[in-house]
This record gives C-alpha cells, structure tokens and sequence, in this order.
C-alpha cells in the first residue's frame, strides 16, 4: 500500500513546503491516520507509543485549521491551546511548531512554571495565536485575568496519561471547562488509562479513534538487555558505556542520585549533565541545549526526561536504576530507536532486583537478553561500540588549611578541636590573616574562620559605619577585643583605640594594626583554652 503524501492528506501547499524545509517529507503512520479526520474539523483521540510521530500529528491540523481562516489577534484571547504536562515538551513543541507557523504568519508562545510569569503576560497581552502550556501555570493566568479560553477554536492534550499520572486531571478539567463546548478537541497519548477516559467522555464529541504503535507495540529497532552486576562494578559499567561515542541517556529513579552520579561521571572524564526537578529553568534548559548540541555526550535524568524530551541520535538509553513501572520503562526506553531510528537500551541489576527486573519487563512485553557481567566485558563494547574517550577531571584545588565549614549536627565537637589543634581561640590564624590583607588593601581585615563558624556575615563585615576595630574582631570573643584594643593603644601611638586609622584619618596603621591583631587574637586563643 503506498503511503499518500501529506498533499493528498489535505495540507496546504505552504505547510507541505515549511515541512521540507525541516527535512519532513513523508506522513508518519499516526499522521496518516490521524490527519483526514482532523483536517476536517473531527475530535480525534490518537493513541501512540512515543517516538511515533504525535506532535505533527496535532500541531498539523491547528496549524492548518487557524491559516484557512485568518482572524485578528485578541490580547490574552488565544485560539488554539496545547496542553503539556511538562515545560520539557511544551518547549519541545513550541520548537515544532514555530518554522511551520512562520510562513502562515502566526504567533505561538509558551506557558509553565520555574519562570517569570511577567513576560508571558506582557506576550499574551501583546495577543497570540497559539498558546502550548502546562496546566498549573495556565490556571494561575487564567484566575490572574491574563488569559482566557473562550476564543480557543480548537485544544489539543498532549501526553494525556502522564497529566493523569502527575495529578493535573483536576487542573485539565477547569481548563477544558473554560474552552467553548463547540470546539475541536484532540487527544494524544500513549495509554488510555481510566483518567484519560473521563477526560475522552466528558469532553470530546464522538472522536475519531486511532491506535497506531501502542505503547505495548514491540519496536524492531530497539534491543534490551539487562546487565546482572555487583553492586560496586555499577559505576565503572556505566562509565565504559558512556564513555563511547554518542549520545547517551541514564535515568536514575531520584533527583539525589541523578546529582550524585552525574559528579562521578564528571570526575571520572565523561562530559556529563543533569535534568531533574531540583534544577531550575534557566539550569535546566541549558544542560537540555549541552546535551542537544553534543557538548555534553550524556543526560542523567529522572522520569522528568522520560516523555517529550527529543534529542537526535540518542543511541543508548541507561536505566541506571530500573523504574518502579512498566510503563515508566517504556517511556524512558522511548527516547532512542525514534521515528525508525536504530537504538540501545540497557538495564543494570543486581541480586538483589533480580524479581523486579523480570516481572517489569513481563509487564511492559519485553524479553531482554541477561548477561552477567563485570568492567571489561567484551558485551560493553558491542553495547556501545567505539573507542573510549575521556576528558581531563575538575582540577583539585590545592590543600586548604583553613578551617572546614561546620554543620550544624555534630560540627562543634570538631570545629573545637580543630581550634585546638591548630593553636588559636575563635578568631584564630584565619582571622589574623583577614586583618593583614585588610591592612594590605586599606579596609580592616574579616575573619574568614570567623564567618565559616557562625561569625558576621559579608554584609556585617562591610557595614562602614561600624568603628573599623569592631570589625577586625568579628568573630573573637569580647575578650579578645579588649585585648586587642589595649595592644593597638600600647604598639602605636597614633593609633585611636578601636578605631584601626592614625589621627590624621588615614588608611590603617600597617604594623601597629597587625601587631594589635595577633596580639588580641593570641590573647583570645588563651583565654579560650
């Protein structure tokens, strides 16, 4: 059966063109099922694993349905709404549709959380034409008076099932209410869980439906194998995979261990970096751009990363820790052998996940090849075939003698200790040596082992009002200062007590001020003792 051209499917002859011009030549099977009964104004309920070609198969017809029947722009009265259950995909998305939506002359703009919420506003206000959101900020516009959907012509929810699985099916209702009833509605998701299927009967309109590459469909371009290993060979598998060339994605099951695993891959020479909801937007795009253009060979990842995120070439896919669910595997499984592409994914287990290892993979229709193994197998190399190559680790500091910062659990058994050791009270070597580059640079010295035990803070060490002898003895005891003032008095004559300058209001007295320093600092250390 030959595969109709996306011409024949009912696109106008500018989409069809803006399409080539992103190397789109030819429907995906979601598409050509989907885009008949879309184009023609139906609700259409698509079901796709993903990888499978979703995203045009919706961004298409809006596209298509808002050029056929230009209209002005309204501020904060959009006509067409996407729904994404992360800022990820709804980027993603965005990034989908802007060289199509160009040459129509349409605006399309993003909504979500982890940002200012002051420029989306100030572009709504401006007035767009589609508007791609995630659901919590939408509301928040929505109840603020910044947006509203009764000019929406036509709502797409994308990843239907995961805003059911994150808990945003109250927040999608609202929304949904507030669109008008007689619009066009389409739905796209993986699965059709009994949350999308309140969604589907409340708010679609006898849908076309179509299951194309269901998330349980088997993808022929895709291997598994479970690697069965002890516990303490975990890392160094990890960095022969990763070391190879290409990309490479690993999911950790937390945000903890997503931080903690990218700093060892870092310091043992693979360009590695983090994505996990600890991060914030501005850290989280740019670690998403550095894996994209390849400055970065591998993601570390939570379940953040396993629906939307779509990066070329994702040749191997790691689950560092295998998920809870087997849904969760195929998701995160779905990021390489995209759209008929080759691809990679391997589990690692050890003994002790042996039985959640198997029952996952029964329930998500996989039969993976096991292999126990050890660093050095020759299985690694044919997993990630290439030569191995590494970047030169974080240079190390050099020792610092200062003492550590402190926790606040257990820290002043060791802070007093320390103390001890090293010969000096509270203020201590550190604070003598505060108050010379002090004198050095014409400002009274802060004592920095002052500051790391709980002493003044920067902003209190900079207060010019304070008297400059008050501030050389941040961090001793009062003792200390008094002694320190009657040593300045004693090594200097004209030197004010406390006040660290000479009487002519200069800078402050090198010797004497140094002098009076280490006096009141040892006279600090042996009252201390």
């Amino acid at each position: 059966m030959t595969t109709p051209t996306f011409t024949e499917l009912g696109l106008s002859a500018t989409l069809v063109d803006a399409l080539a011009g992103q190397g789109v030549t030819s429907p995906f099977p979601i598409q050509t099922a989907t885009l008949p009964h879309s184009l023609a104004g139906r609700d259409v309920l698509g079901r796709g694993r993903t990888g499978s070609g979703k995203t045009y198969g919706f961004v298409l017809p809006v596209l298509a349905r808002l050029a056929a029947a230009p209209a002005r722009r309204r501020p904060g009265r959009p006509r067409a709404l996407i729904l994404a259950p992360t800022r990820e995909l709804a980027t993603q998305i965005e990034g989908s549709i802007l060289p199509l939506a160009r040459p129509l002359g349409l605006k399309v703009t993003t909504i979500f959380g982890g940002v200012s919420a002051n420029p989306q506003i100030s572009r709504l206000r401006d007035g767009v034409d589609i508007v791609v959101a995630c659901p919590g900020r939408l509301a928040d516009h929505m109840r603020s008076g910044a947006i509203g959907l009764d000019a929406v012509e036509i709502t797409v929810l994308d990843e239907a099932d995961h805003m059911a699985d994150l808990g945003f099916l109250p927040e999608v209702r609202r929304i949904m209410a507030a669109t008008p009833a007689r619009g066009q509605r389409l739905l796209f998701s993986a699965t059709l869980d009994a949350g999308v299927d309140v969604l589907v009967k409340r708010f679609m309109n006898n849908p076309a439906t179509h299951s194309v590459d269901s998330a349980q469909s088997p993808v022929s371009t895709m291997a598994h194998h479970v690697l069965h290993l002890e516990e303490s060979h975990r890392l160094p598998v990890l960095v022969d995979l990763t070391a190879a060339a290409g990309r490479t994605l690993v999911f950790t099951r937390t945000k903890h261990r997503a931080k903690q695993l990218t700093r060892k891959l870092v310091a043992s020479g693979v360009p590695a970096v983090e994505l996990h909801g600890n991060l914030g937007q501005a850290a989280r795009t740019r670690n998403l751009a550095a894996f994209s253009s390849g400055a970065a060979r591998t993601l570390v990842a939570t379940d953040i990363a396993a629906r939307g995120i779509h990066v070329d070439d994702v040749t191997l896919v790691i689950h560092a820790d295998p998920p809870v669910e087997h849904k969760a595997y195929l998701h995160r499984s779905g990021r390489t052998a995209r759209a008929g592409a080759a691809g990679t994914v391997v589990t690692l287990m050890t003994d002790e996940q042996v039985a959640d290892v198997r029952d996952l993979t029964r329930k998500a229709g996989i039969k993976p090849t096991t292999t126990r193994l050890g660093p050095g197998h020759p299985l690694l190399s044919e997993l990630a075939p290439g030569e191995r190559s590494f970047t030169a680790p974080p240079s190390r500091p050099a020792a610092d003698t200062r003492p550590k910062k402190v926790s606040a659990k257990g820290g002043a058994a060791r802070s007093r200790a320390e103390d001890r050791s090293s010969g000096s009270g509270r203020g201590g070597a550190g604070s003598a040596r505060g108050a010379r580059r002090g004198a050095v640079a014409g400002r009274p010295g802060r004592s920095r082992a002052g500051q790391d035990h709980g002493g003044p803070s920067a902003g209190e060490g900079r207060r010019s009002a304070e008297p400059a002898g008050r501030r050389e003895g941040a961090g001793k005891s009062g003792q200390a200062r008094r002694g320190a003032a009657e040593s300045r008095q004693r090594s200097s004559g004209g030197v004010k007590s406390g006040s660290g300058r000479d009487s002519s209001g200069g800078v402050p007295a090198r010797t004497g001020g140094v002098a009076a320093f280490s006096a009141g600092a040892r006279a600090g250390s042996r009252r201390s003792r």
